[in-house]
């Protein structure tokens, strides 16, 4: 055999063998054994995903009624003296006064018919008590003791990120998943549990002043912060709370807060471990930080390790669920259609929206986040995020979630107080009806 046949004999035996059991050709081999999915079992399963991620939206609790039942006792207050709580108990009638939904797929027949026709008792917690283990107050989960009562109480996402449509009466309805609840007053439903000494001692204060940063929020707001950098209210008084956003059309959108944080499950996993106190794993050190975050640093909060991780399995299938939800259009009739084509020119052109709210996401691809003084506002809440910036807000359903306020505190109470800031700030000199025809277009995105 010749030098050449001997040399290339050996790269040709190298090449095959690879390295017995990881080369591209046994690679290859491999996957071609996989067969490939059909399109209807890839459909199936992503149904599937969507429904357990609907489920878990909904209904999934992650354990957090060790915190809301099992230290704070809300559900005492809930269930009241008459059933072994504590109080009054919580009528119907207040509950939906304080913005909890009743969703009306889940209530009934006889429960049904008896709220249509006038005969149920809304000034009874009995009746709340009733909704509660239908299962059809919108975002709370109670767990009845077998003799009328509670042995606790758990919430879910959809308790701020679900609403319902008043099909049935104000505030029983169906389901709107991802709509904000503009009008729950989560500080005053956490108000009403009988013991907030655990508050208390995390943020360093007795329980009346807890009480009464809780009563600060309002409608419709909620302080995520809070209970990281211990900064109740802003510097000239105001609660430092912020409007409830939208968890519709976050399809393509990178950051998922109006100050950034992180991605759609990032931002899931702090909320239902931080926010909802539910048992799982999570890592973030720039929680570690004492001067920016002084709770969350003492706390360990940036480190957080459950011997049941109830979170993380559900991370995949909530995001693929929240993905799905479409941001609303306005009803038919609704805008002027004239006007919105000439907002749209607009809003690509003289007004300059489109430079970061880019079509068709309305944000900005990549790293969708601006200094205050980008964009002529003050720099509180953003001081309060890792970046200390603000992210580029999709505008996509605007007129669904306007109730309290544009801007991530409601500062501008109209659309049209959006574009006239906007106007001055960069010096657009639009005139009336120009800005007129700005907001119709806003309106019909």
């Amino acid at each position: 055999m010749t030098r050449a046949r001997v040399v290339w004999t050996l790269v040709l035996a190298v090449a095959l063998s690879g390295c017995d059991g990881g080369g591209p050709a046994r690679a290859a081999q491999a996957a071609d054994s996989v067969p490939a999915a059909s399109p209807a079992a890839m459909d199936v399963q992503g149904r599937a995903q969507l429904a357990s991620g609907r489920r878990i939206f909904r209904l999934d609790t992650f354990g957090d009624e060790a915190f809301w039942g099992g230290t704070l006792r809300l559900h005492q207050a809930v269930e009241g003296a008459g059933h072994g709580g504590v109080g009054p108990g919580l009528p119907a009638r207040t509950a939906l006064s304080l913005g909890l939904k009743v969703d009306v797929d889940s209530l009934s027949p006889s429960t049904l018919q008896a709220i249509r026709g006038g005969r149920v008792n809304l000034d009874s917690p009995d009746t709340t008590l009733a909704l509660l283990k239908q299962g059809a107050v919108v975002g709370v989960q109670g767990f009845p003791d077998g003799q009328g009562g509670l042995r606790s109480l758990g919430i879910t996402c959809a308790l701020c990120h679900s609403t319902v449509d008043d099909s049935l009466a104000p505030g029983i309805g169906h389901r709107l998943d991802g709509w904000p609840n503009q009008d729950l007053n989560i500080g005053a439903i956490v108000d009403l549990a009988p013991d907030l000494g655990s508050l208390a001692t995390l943020l360093g204060v007795d329980q009346p002043t807890v009480r009464s940063v809780l009563q600060s929020w309002g409608p419709g707001k909620f302080d995520a912060e809070l209970f990281m950098d211990g900064k109740a209210f802003e510097p000239d008084g105001r609660s430092a709370a912020t409007v409830i956003p939208p968890a519709y059309g976050l399809a393509g959108v990178h950051l998922h807060t109006y100050t950034g944080w992180g991605s759609v499950p990032y931002w899931n996993a702090f909320v239902a471990i931080l926010e909802m106190h539910g048992q799982g794993n999570f890592f973030d050190p720039r929680l570690d930080d004492p001067s920016r975050f002084p709770i969350a640093a003492r706390n360990g909060f940036g480190h957080v390790r459950a011997d049941d991780d109830l979170v993380t399995p559900a991370l995949a299938d909530l995001q693929r669920y929240q993905l799905s939800l479409t941001a609303p259009r306005p009803p038919p009739g609704a805008v002027s259609a004239d006007a919105a084509r000439r907002g749209q020119t607009l809003f690509s052109g003289a007004a300059r929206c489109a430079s970061c709210h880019v079509p068709p996401l309305y944000t900005e691809p990549g790293y969708d986040l601006h200094a205050a003084q980008e964009i002529g506002i003050d720099d509180f809440q953003a001081s309060r995020s890792p970046d200390g910036r603000y992210r580029t807000t999709p505008l996509r359903g605007l007129s669904a979630h306007g109730k309290r306020g544009y801007y991530h505190d409601g500062r501008f109470a109209t659309l049209a107080d959006v574009v006239d800031h906007y106007d001055a700030f960069f010096q657009l000199g639009l005139s009336p009806s120009q800005k007129a025809d700005l907001v119709e277009y806003l309106r019909s995105l």
